[in-house]
């Protein structure tokens, strides 16, 4: 069936492309999965019948003091359906309230404060009930401090406030990761509240270059493999993690302990969400995934990166990007404006030597590996001239005439769609 028009996840809303006569295209989504009727339920059932784990009501007698991650602005988690219950679950099991903190697993991003505090809660009863706060990476003093990794000896600093509650909970999204392989479990620790050394260090070459970081794998994942060394060092954690569809709704959410509940979550996801395809293009359509991943121009690579196995070798990758809030962290900036001053050679060669990775100096890494393999072209309305001229990669202000220029310019009227970003994962699988 013929498709005039394709609609790509653009900020809170889509951006709709009406193809060119003669383009053939092929959108590739996430299978369908059936929606919970009742989200509320479903957390409730899993708090009580947890993974690998007593239910929460029991975990919860005794403790004096508990500390729930929660996600930063850039995850569309739906904590408005499993924080109260929570909390809820824990002041029944004797916790005080003013013993129980709500801490934003901000990572190296800045803190989320005010309305928009409000909104990644998304419930007035938390806010006024318990204490919820922002982690800070570079706060030295706000962590404790628990040696190294094993494997590749990482340093670990974790924030104070989850190291020494008696609860501790993370709570998160499971999707695919650019680099993680999957979002949520023990990624809400490490880098969620960890110190700025511990996120810089496995951000470093030696990790951002393993050909294994990659999406939608966790074997042989060094990222992966410290951040579970890591929650090994902690000892006792649960996890809340949630799997959402395309209209953002809630399709799956398990409880327990936080490498069982992860691994069940991306069990459920892993066959919806990697989607085989037969042909590589030479013509790639892809989004940054809408709000609120698409806010900054820092959050956009990852939409670049994941699409890379379908892209064919010197083609064009066009990614969609509403970037409402500009460019992202000063740091970022620095970095894009190195790359853009020395070329892609020489500021990959000045980060291998690094053992600490500057901060978000990674996501300029990562963007490299898309303009390695093709020409990457950026559709956006957030920029302004000198950001835009520090993206490091081409851009256009009319979106349908680049995707038609792009098939005649390869002599391919073949086209792949992926209009919700770095949520799907398309592997190239020959037929």
């Amino acid at each position: 069936m013929p498709h005039d028009t394709i609609d790509l996840s653009f900020g809170r809303g889509h951006l709709p492309v009406r193809l060119a006569d003669g383009l053939i295209p092929t959108i590739i989504r996430k299978r369908p999965l059936p929606k919970l009727r009742d989200g509320g339920e479903a957390v409730r059932a899993a708090l009580a019948r947890p993974v690998g784990a007593p239910a929460l009501s029991t975990l919860a007698k005794g403790r004096g003091s508990a500390c729930i991650l929660i996600c930063d602005i850039t995850r569309p988690v739906p904590n408005r359906l499993f924080l109260r219950p929570m909390i809820e679950t824990m002041l029944a099991g004797g916790i005080p309230a003013g013993r129980i903190t709500v801490l934003v697993a901000t990572g190296l991003h800045r803190p989320n404060e005010g309305a928009e505090l409000a909104e990644l809660v998304g419930d007035p009863w938390v806010l006024d009930t318990v204490r919820v706060e922002n982690h800070f990476a570079r706060d030295d003093s706000a962590h404790v401090f628990l040696g190294r990794t094993a494997t590749r000896g990482t340093p670990v600093g974790i924030d104070r406030r989850f190291v020494e509650a008696e609860l501790r909970i993370a709570t998160g999204l499971v999707e695919p990761h650019f680099m993680a392989g999957w979002s949520g479990g023990r990624k809400v620790v490490a880098p969620g509240v960890a110190h700025h050394e511990t996120i810089r260090t496995f951000h470093s070459a030696r990790f951002m270059e393993d050909p294994l970081a990659v999406q939608c794998n966790l074997v042989g994942n060094p990222l992966h493999e410290e951040q579970l060394e890591i929650v090994r060092m902690l000892g006792e954690i649960y996890a809340l993690n949630t799997v959402l569809d395309e209209d953002r709704d809630l399709v799956h959410v398990t409880f327990g302990d936080i490498l069982a509940s992860h691994d069940d979550a991306v069990a459920f996801v892993r066959d919806a969400t990697r989607i085989p395809v037969p042909r590589r293009y030479q013509t790639v359509v892809t989004s940054a995934a809408g709000y609120p991943l698409d806010k900054t121009y820092y959050q956009t690579v990852k939409g670049m990166v994941t699409p890379l196995d379908i892209l064919a070798p010197g083609g064009t990758l066009i990614i969609a990007s509403q970037c409402s809030e500009g460019f992202g962290s000063d740091e970022f900036r620095a970095a894009q404006t190195r790359l853009v001053g020395i070329g892609a050679e020489r500021f990959l060669a000045t980060l291998t030597a690094k053992s600490l990775a500057d901060i978000d100096e990674w996501q300029t890494e990562m963007q490299l590996k898309a303009t390695r393999l093709g020409q990457v072209l950026l559709y956006t309305t957030g920029l302004d001239d000198e950001e835009r001229r520090i993206t490091g990669v081409a851009l256009t202000g009319d979106i349908e005439r680049a995707i038609a220029a792009s098939a005649a310019r390869h002599d391919d009227p073949h086209v792949a769609f992926v209009p919700e970003g770095p949520y799907v994962v398309p592997v190239h699988v020959p037929v």
